[in-house]
Order: C-alpha cells, then structure tokens, then sequence
C-alpha cells in the first residue's frame, strides 16, 4: 500500500461537537471531496488520489468512525449523522466551487450534503448509492454467502456483537470478495488496513452502528429531489443494487446512469483506471 504521506498531507479537523475527522489534502485547483464506501475507509481512494490531485485540490476524508477519525460510542453513525459531519468538514474549512464524489454510503451523502448545500457544491458524482436497503445490512448481504451469514449475523441482539468481535482479516476479506467482480484487485496490504482499523476501541460499535440505520439510507432518497446542482450517477455493472433500484434513483434524481462493466460494488479498488477517468471527464 502506498505511503499516505507521499500522496499528500494527513491531518485532523475538530468540528464543533468535538469530533474529530482525518482526511488526506493532496494537490491543487478546485476542491473534490472524495467519500468511501461502508466499512472501508480515505486508503480506499489510494489508487486514484495521485491521478486526481493533477487536477484537483483533492480532500480524501475518513468517514465519522471509520479509519482514524474520532470514534464516539453515543454517536447514531445514521444518514443523518454522517451527512452533518461532511457539512460541518466542508464549512469549518471554507471550501466553495466543491466537487463531491462519493461510493456507496459516500454516495448518498454525496447527494444528500449537496441538497444542503448548494451554494458550496458544484457538481456530485455518486458512484453505487446506497439506498435501497429493507433490512439490515441488506446491500452487504447480497455480494455472496459468506456476507449474507456473518453480515445477518451482526444485528442480532447481544449475539451480534460476539458475532462483530469474531470479525478478522479473513472473513472481512470473504465478504469483500462479495463486492469486487477482479478479487485479485484487492490488494493485501489495503485489507490489512482494513482489517487493523477494525481492532481500534469502539470501532465494532461503529460498524454495527452504521448496518443498524439501514432505514436511514433509505430514507435519504427522499432529499434527492432537493439536490439541484449538475451530477452524474454511475453503476457498476455488478453492483449489489438491482436494476429496478438503479432506474428508481435515476429518476429520482432526474438522470440517467452510467454502467461500467466488468466491475463490482469497490468500484475504486476494482477499476482503478475507469474511474479515474469518468471524474476527470467532468
């Protein structure tokens, strides 16, 4: 895995309820903020950030517990939540003329901070949306057996969190496999971190957390009709989503899509390249 620290600088923003976030800044020009997809983390964007920083002041950030970013046992981890904590990220730092770009869970927020706002946002680009979960950990749960079992697992009550504790490099690797359409793009030193991560103080609440405000991704549709600023909708060809749910979103946000083949829900751990390449099209 790349050094962080040779793709940009790494530091840590406090916001006003005393959270903290860690991104990455690498670059110059005109912000784009990139947000990963549930359970990954900034390294997820590794492959891509030296590419866009050519062109960008690129903002890699960790997702409110995941990573590195402050983990609060307290805290809902919902819709909601995340998308407070990307609005107050993009506000405490002043960042105007902003690309979004997020992946999965990154995606809605992607939608859903830029219904918010709009006078700070230039243009999303929302990669897989999560947001047609109607049950626990639903979107997980489709990539492949292994997910379906362990993922289900984790929201039963006491029994899900021995189940979460049981998580190890391993079975976190066969559950991501349910998500790339290549397995051998994964490379094993971004699981590793991955799978470390997972071992920080609190970080099982955290992911369980996350699955537990499935309804909340689903609710966020609701503001898609609000977002008004240019935004292009991309799918996988292998994505976890159906195609029902793709057209659904579409229409929603009053779009089409774009499909990129041969490719799974890690968009940017799978197609590297292709990816690149669309967020750089404009």
């Amino acid at each position: 895995m790349r050094n962080l620290s040779n793709i940009g600088q790494v530091a840590e923003l406090t916001l006003n309820n005393g959270s903290s976030l860690r991104y990455l800044k690498a670059g110059s020009g005109a912000p784009m903020i990139l947000l990963h997809t549930i359970r990954t983390q900034l390294d997820y964007f590794q492959a891509v950030i030296p590419t866009l920083a050519r062109h960008y002041t690129v903002y890699a950030v960790d997702l409110p517990g995941h990573g590195y970013s402050s983990i609060d046992t307290k805290a809902s981890y919902d819709e909601p939540y995340f998308r407070a904590a990307i609005v107050a990220f993009i506000e405490k730092l002043d960042l105007n003329n902003v690309t979004l770009v997020g992946e999965s869970i990154g995606g809605v927020i992607a939608l859903t901070v830029s219904a918010r706002l709009p006078n700070r946002i230039k243009k999303v680009t929302t990669v897989n949306p999560y947001d047609y979960e109607t049950r626990y950990g639903d979107g997980l749960r489709r990539g492949n057996f292994v997910a379906n079992f362990i993922i289900g697992h984790f929201g039963i009550p006491i029994l899900g969190a021995i189940f979460a504790a049981l998580e190890n490099k391993f079975l976190l690797g066969l559950v991501m496999r349910g998500g790339l359409r290549n397995i051998k793009k994964m490379p094993n030193d971004l699981l590793t971190e991955f799978n470390k991560v997972g071992f920080r103080k609190g970080y099982r609440y955290v992911e369980r957390k996350t699955l537990a405000g499935w309804r909340t991704w689903a609710k966020a549709r609701n503001d898609y009709l609000d977002v008004k600023v240019p935004l292009k909708l991309i799918y996988a060809q292998y994505d976890w989503s159906k195609q029902a749910e793709r057209e659904r979103t579409a229409k929603l946000l009053n779009t089409t899509f774009i499909t990129v083949p041969e490719t799974g829900h890690f968009t940017f751990v799978d197609n590297p390249e292709k990816m690149s390449q669309l967020l750089l099209e404009g």
